[in-house]
């Protein structure tokens, strides 16, 4: 598409917006399409207030404004890159890499999405609030030492450069899903790879906090992240049940599976910090179900209760043992465990899913000519080629922004907290 074919679609959708999204009743299941609707308000929720307040928590008190503020400037941000062409690269006719921009400024939409029953509009509403939670959930590497213009205009391009077309690949008819047969049902590979990669990358060339692994950084309000991480664990029923695309079975046994996960993993971690440590943390029951949510995500229509309470299992204990890892062993500051949470429970259940898929622990079981080994191959590229790629633009990206914009505050402003010193107000103010 030229450019001026671009502006031209451009200014219809914004000049006419009744035209760009006339919508007919034909083929369009208005149940179907009440479920998506709710399903994206859920996981816009998992983002604001969600993923505000249960990172908010996380830090110390005088920081907790500032990662809030992240959450709701890369939703906005995110959400304009989407419409003006995101979705359309994504989901538009294009090439097995990247789709074109017929599709941009939502132009041209399909009264009913092919092969399902809601409108496009519906559809491309649903993938715009996965795209926008997933930079999103990156912010939690660096929180606390961030300048806010960086995480911006990083957020914007890492969305352009890393999840449009890793969307692409896995969801939009890629080469990953035609070529290979690499299966995501919900975003392990797409949503949780990306995030975990990216966090450990950016964490590791930002540096660590002041204090890290000296001093005691304990989070200021427990009680906030409890909150935030239910409307999380409540969010993730629209996240994971409506990627169902439907309002049957598969979003019922989805919901089922990720509560069932999310549960069994939460249990496993408070069981590990008791053995470990003699009590049982609020913290650790929050992130335990954080990791269980994030392990089923990849699989959560695949597989039967038996497989999601196994996914549970492994994801609540190796999930506990990599945030060791990564800030003892490896030394890395990822300060509220984005790549050991988010992106090993991502890979973790990816990877996994095609055991859990079986018919043995009551999945769905495999369509004809396909088998465990063929779709753990199939798994295995996804994952490697994914975080291969995440690792490789995440670095270009950051390195770009930060020749423009720097990428740390200094020590004063860190000291000071960033609620102040970036936005000139308090998260909490007492008489």
């Amino acid at each position: 598409m030229t450019l001026r074919r671009f502006l031209a679609l451009a200014a219809a959708g914004l000049a006419f917006p009744a035209t760009a999204f006339a919508q007919t009743d034909s083929g369009v299941d208005t149940g179907d399409t009440a479920w998506i609707l709710t399903a994206s308000a859920l996981v816009l929720m998992m983002t604001i207030p969600g993923l505000g307040l249960f990172y908010g928590g996380l830090v110390r008190a005088r920081n907790v404004l500032s990662v809030i503020m992240h959450s709701f400037v890369i939703l906005c941000a995110v959400s304009l890159l989407w419409v003006v062409g995101g979705y359309s690269l994504v989901f538009g006719t294009g090439s097995p890499w990247l789709g074109g921009l017929g599709n941009a400024m939502l132009a041209n939409l399909a009264e009913v999405r092919e092969g399902l029953t809601i409108p496009e509009s519906a559809f491309a509403l649903f993938q715009m609030t996965f795209a926008a939670i997933t930079p999103a959930l990156v912010i939690g590497a660096f929180v606390e030492r961030i300048r806010f213009g960086w995480v911006v205009a990083f957020s914007t391009l890492w969305t352009l450069a890393v999840y449009i077309p890793v969307a692409r690949w896995v969801w939009g008819g890629g080469w990953l899903a035609d070529q290979f047969g690499t299966l995501d049902f919900a975003g392990g590979i797409v949503v949780h790879t990306t995030a975990g990669v990216a966090a450990l990358i950016v964490a590791k060339l930002l540096g660590p906090r002041k204090g890290f692994n000296k001093a005691l950084l304990a989070p200021h309000s427990a009680a906030l992240t409890m909150v935030g991480a239910g409307l999380l664990w409540v969010g993730w029923f629209g996240f994971n049940g409506g990627s169902a695309l439907a309002a049957g079975d598969g979003a019922a046994t989805a919901i089922l599976n990720t509560h069932l996960a999310a549960s069994t993993a939460a249990l496993v971690w408070i069981l590990i910090e008791r053995i470990r440590i003699g009590k049982a943390t609020s913290i650790g029951i929050v992130t335990g179900a954080i990791a269980g949510l994030a392990t089923v995500t990849p699989a959560a229509g695949y597989i039967g209760p038996a497989g999601a309470i196994l996914l549970g299992l492994l994801g609540g204990s190796i999930c506990f043992a990599m945030v060791q890892v990564v800030k003892h062993n490896w030394q890395i500051d990822d300060s509220l465990d984005v790549f050991a949470v988010h992106g090993v429970g991502g890979i973790l259940g990816s990877l996994l899913m095609p055991i859990f898929f079986s018919e043995a622990f009551g999945g769905g079981g495999f369509a004809e000519g396909a088998d465990v080994t063929s779709q753990l191959i199939a798994q295995a590229i996804g994952v490697g080629s994914v975080a291969v790629w995440t690792a490789l633009m995440t670095v270009i990206v950051a390195f770009m922004v930060s020749a423009v914009l720097p990428m740390r505050v200094d020590e004063e402003a860190e000291h000071d907290g960033l609620d102040l010193t970036s936005h000139g107000e308090r998260g909490w103010e007492f008489d």
